[in-house]
């Protein structure tokens, strides 16, 4: 009886290519949205409205492409990621004062970071660091949250902080530090977020406005929300 003849394996490295891949979502640019510009965005209780909010900034990837980012949940999230049918599901772009509509970010926005990828072309390295911050110019608010049973934190987001692994950071202010007004995002009262926070989900300056009048309804929402958070 002959021996079965082995067909050679196609080995496929599948970390490479997910390593790879993450590599190319990386976010390398920012810009931030200064004329109004809205991500808008529907929901399954009412399919038929569509719903708007600002975009905080304008983003460039690894791979070229570019994206609007708002703050969303526990992050500064790329529009095209929203695509949760309760809290809402990404449609597009409008601009308020002439209401047209589009899918993907202007293009004087796409030259300018494309612009400012290609002369703040920083070289890669193990070691992760600050390749750009950014001010919030919407009033953004962070909930902060440390350990179970500690009493919440409602903070302004003073900036965005960009790192050269692609993660983007808030910026806060540990009050206790504060010397000079107003208040600048080199100064040393200023923190991530993330380093000093365990859970963190963000609002717009309306919703935390409520937040603080102790609106009933608000916080009935806020607390149904942290509860079904993973």
């Amino acid at each position: 009886m002959g021996t079965p003849l082995r067909q050679p394996a196609n080995v496929i490295d599948f970390v490479s290519r997910r390593n790879h891949f993450r590599a190319q979502q990386r976010v390398i640019r920012l810009a931030p949205e200064l004329d109004g510009l809205e991500m808008i965005y529907r929901l399954a209780s009412d399919d038929e409205a569509l719903y708007g909010m600002p975009v905080l900034a304008w983003a460039l990837k690894e791979n070229g492409e570019p994206i609007g980012m708002v703050p969303w949940m526990d992050k500064l999230t790329p529009c095209q990621q929203l695509d949760d049918p309760e809290y809402g599901r990404f449609v597009g772009y409008r601009d308020p004062e002439t209401n047209e509509l589009f899918d993907t970010p202007p293009d004087y926005k796409i030259q300018e970071l494309q612009q400012a990828s290609l002369y703040y072309d920083y070289e890669a390295c193990d070691e992760v660091t600050q390749i750009q911050q950014i001010p919030d110019t919407q009033g953004t608010h962070a909930l902060c949250m440390d350990e179970e049973g500690a009493p919440w934190l409602l903070k302004q987001v003073h900036g965005w902080r960009l790192f050269s692994d692609g993660s983007i950071d808030a910026l806060l202010v540990d009050e206790d530090l504060v010397e000079d007004t107003p208040i600048l995002l080199n100064d040393n009262c200023i923190y991530s977020a993330n380093t000093r926070h365990g859970a963190l989900y963000y609002f717009q300056r309306n919703i935390a406005n409520r937040i603080k009048q102790q609106d009933a309804e608000t916080l009935e929402a806020l607390a149904m929300m942290v509860n079904e958070a993973p």
